[in-house]
Formats: C-alpha cells, sequence, structure tokens
C-alpha cells in the first residue's frame, strides 16, 4: 500500500508534523516576546506619569491656581515631610 510521504505507518504526521511543530515554537516565542514587550512599556509609561507632590505644587503655581506665598508654605511642608 502506498503511503504519502508526509504520513507515517505508526499514524504520527512525519516532516510535516515536524515542520508545524517548528513553525508552532516559533509563533508562541513570538506572541511571549510581544506579550513581555507591551508589559514593559505599560509599566514604564505608568510610572513616567507619576509625578511628585513637589511637581504638581510647580505645575499649580505656574498656571497660577495658588500664589507665591501658599506655594512656599507647601512646598517647605513637602520637604519637611
Amino acid at each position: 500500500m502506498f503511503y504519502p510521504m508526509m504520513f507515517s505507518y505508526d499514524g504520527s504526521y512525519g516532516w510535516l508534523g515536524m515542520l508545524f511543530m517548528i513553525f508552532w515554537w516559533i509563533f508562541l516565542i513570538i506572541i511571549l516576546a510581544l506579550c513581555v514587550k507591551w508589559l514593559v512599556i505599560v509599566a514604564g509609561s505608568r510610572r513616567r506619569e507619576e509625578k511628585s507632590a513637589l511637581e504638581i505644587l510647580k505645575e499649580r503655581y505656574a498656571k497660577g491656581e495658588i500664589d507665591k506665598k501658599e506655594f512656599e508654605e507647601r512646598s517647605k511642608t513637602i520637604k519637611d515631610s
């Protein structure tokens, strides 16, 4: 009986199965690497978004939300903490 080269006698997929398995592992490794890259980007962007209390106070002073006296009082309080 004739069996194509991609099937072996024991029912496995032979070279075609091995080729598929190689591509499958490459695909999984690429997906894993992309997930890790995404997580690093997300964690980095969150870290950059965090501002110190003094930076927020400086922004409020620059916008004119607080006056110089209040800025100096609050910045002293922040530095003492």
